[in-house]
């Protein structure tokens, strides 16, 4: 099974108020949005979450790609960049794509892909950053 995952983070502070996102889309055409938030976090925590959910949604055995605007995590993941912190995300995330065929590609935020903009309004609502209003 081929699933594209689009994700998100977003802060109000940070530390401050914390939402994620993650879109998925199968092969089939399926789609599902799953979301959350937490009261006290950071912007890279948010990023992570955001993949973490999104990798727990799929199965085993899926080859999935992630795309994300968070050089931070993309870069991480494809170029063994450092990990100064969040090790407890980092571990999950690895334990997550051992068991998945897992790509990351990076997206340029703000700048009209529509996965990455969907992902960007609901981790942004979820930090609290736009209300409580559903996005479209």
């Amino acid at each position: 099974m081929k699933i594209d995952i689009y994700t998100d983070g977003a802060c109000k502070g940070n530390p401050g108020s914390g939402g994620w996102a993650a879109i998925l889309m199968d092969e089939n055409g399926g789609k599902r949005l799953i979301h959350g938030s937490e009261a006290r976090t950071t912007n890279n925590r948010m990023e992570l979450m955001g993949s973490i959910k999104g990798l727990e949604a799929t199965p085993e055995g899926a080859q999935v790609t992630i795309y994300s605007d968070s050089e931070y995590l993309v870069k991480t993941m494809s170029l063994g960049w450092k990990r100064n912190k969040n090790q407890d995300l980092w571990e999950k995330l690895d334990k997550l794509c051992s068991n998945r065929r897992v790509r990351w590609r990076w997206v340029p935020g703000h700048a009209g892909d529509p996965g990455n903009e969907e992902a960007d309004k609901w981790a942004t609502r979820e930090a609290g950053l736009r209300g409580t209003d559903t996005p479209p």
